[in-house]
C-alpha cells in the first residue's frame, strides 16, 4: 500500500457512475425546464468566477449559497429570487430523485472502496451536489468516514475551500488525501490546489481525453480494479 495516503477521497457524478446513464433519463425533464435548468448552470458558473463582471456583486453580506444562486437565476430569468429558489429546490434538487433509483455504479465501485477500507484507509466523498440520497440510490451509504457537499461551504469546485473542509472532516490533512475524479477542471485541479494528491477516472467519452491534460492527474485510469491495485499495491 502507497505509505503516503492515509485516505481517498472521491467525486459522486461521472466518478462513481457514467454520466451518460443519468443523463439519458434526464432528456424529458430537461427538455420541460429547459430555462430553468439552463440559468441554473449559468448561475454556478458565475458563483465559480466563470463569467466575471456579470451579475455583481458575485455574494451580498450575509447571503448564503442558495440565496445567492437564486439571485443569479432570477437575474437571468427576470424572475423574482424567492419564487426561483422555491422551484429549483423541487424541480431540480428533488426533481432529480425520480430519475436516479435504477443506476448503476461503473464495474467493481463497491468491491474497491471495501478493499480500500479493509487497508485501513479513510474514505471520503465530495460533491459539488447534495450526495447523500444519491449514495442510497447508489448502495455505497455505508462506505464512507466523511460525506460533504461542497454547497454547504459557500463554494464550487474547483475553489479549495470544500477541499480543506474535506479533510478538516475526514481528520487528514491534505498532502495525505488523493482525490479521485472525471473533472479535469474541477476535481483534480481543486484538489491539487487544495494540496492533495490526485487520480482521474477517464471512461467513455472521457476516455477519449489525450495530451498535457491528462498528466495533470497523478493516476488516470478506466477500471476500478486498476484504482484499487495503484493505491493498494
Amino acid at each position: 500500500m502507497k505509505n503516503d495516503i492515509d485516505g481517498v477521497a472521491f467525486d459522486l457524478d461521472g466518478t462513481l457512475y457514467p454520466n451518460y446513464r443519468l443523463n439519458l433519463r434526464l432528456i424529458p425533464f430537461i427538455l420541460r425546464e429547459f430555462p430553468l435548468v439552463w440559468t441554473f448552470g449559468k448561475a454556478r458558473d458565475v458563483l465559480r468566477d466563470k463569467i466575471p463582471g456579470k451579475l455583481s456583486p458575485k455574494t451580498l453580506p450575509g447571503e448564503d449559497f442558495y440565496d445567492a444562486q437564486a439571485r443569479h437565476m432570477g437575474a437571468f430569468l427576470k424572475k423574482d429570487a424567492a419564487f426561483i429558489k422555491e422551484k429549483t429546490e423541487k424541480s431540480i434538487y428533488r426533481g432529480w430523485a425520480l430519475h436516479f433509483k435504477k443506476i448503476k455504479t461503473f464495474p467493481h465501485v463497491p468491491e474497491t472502496l471495501e478493499a480500500l477500507r479493509a487497508a485501513g484507509l479513510k474514505l471520503g466523498l465530495l460533491s459539488d451536489f447534495p450526495p447523500k440520497q444519491k449514495l442510497e440510490h447508489l448502495d455505497l451509504a455505508g462506505f464512507w468516514d466523511a460525506v460533504c457537499c461542497s454547497e454547504e461551504t459557500g463554494r464550487l469546485k474547483p475553489d479549495p475551500k470544500p477541499f480543506g473542509e474535506l479533510a478538516r472532516v475526514m481528520g487528514l490533512k491534505p498532502e495525505r488525501l488523493l482525490y479521485v475524479g472525471n473533472s479535469l477542471a474541477y476535481d483534480v485541479m481543486g484538489a491539487k490546489n487544495a494540496g492533495m494528491k490526485t487520480a482521474l477516472i477517464c471512461s467513455p467519452p472521457g476516455g477519449l481525453l489525450r495530451g498535457k491534460g491528462r498528466n495533470r492527474a497523478d493516476f488516470v485510469f478506466h477500471d476500478y480494479r486498476q484504482l484499487g491495485e495503484y493505491v493498494l499495491g
